[in-house]
């Protein structure tokens, strides 16, 4: 299975600079000089490899330079890439912290045991990591803010995530 590491937003300047929205929480290991990154267009099955040239981060994004792409209309035809890399590659997760894939697809029950639906995806914003829930009445989406305060339980073995929502949480809108 592929995770995505990031993803290029657009071009930087005039010199084959990406700007990349970064997915991982090492982006210094992902994007360090001389790593190789396996790029895929979205709905592409094929990857491409690029070498990290250069990575740094300027006003709280991250600017990269990959070898073979040279000026802004390279850089503008990656827009939208996504770098990937192979599941299997990384380390196990450990009691406190999960990587995306795990996550979705797990039932989430509230802790007296009723179903609130099924995990679809882990959205990460500046305000910390969310995870996205199809409701098991009707199917809308739940935002729950993936804390510890929220989520007590996280059992990857028995495919469950635990919550206890603050009142109005779950209230449809």
């Amino acid at each position: 299975m592929e995770l995505v590491v990031g993803r290029v937003a657009k071009s930087h300047g005039v010199r084959g600079e990406l700007v990349v929205e970064v997915r991982t929480d090492e982006p210094e290991l992902r994007f360090a000089p001389g790593a190789t990154l396996h790029g895929r267009m979205p709905k592409a099955k094929a990857t491409r490899d690029y070498t990290v040239k250069s990575a740094r981060e300027h006003s709280g994004r991250l600017l990269v330079f990959v070898e073979g792409v040279d000026d802004r209309t390279a850089a503008d035809a990656l827009r939208g890439m996504l770098f990937v890399v192979d599941s299997e590659s990384l380390p196990p997760s450990d009691d406190d912290s999960y990587y995306d894939h795990e996550l979705e697809g797990l039932e989430v029950r509230l802790t007296d045991g009723a179903v609130v639906g099924e995990v679809t995806e882990v959205l990460h914003s500046a305000a910390g990591e969310l995870l996205s829930v199809r409701a098991a009445d009707d199917g809308r989406e739940i935002l729950i803010p993936f804390v510890t305060a929220i989520v007590p339980t996280v059992s990857i073995a028995a495919g469950l995530v635990v919550i206890d929502p603050p009142e109005g949480l779950l209230d449809p809108e």
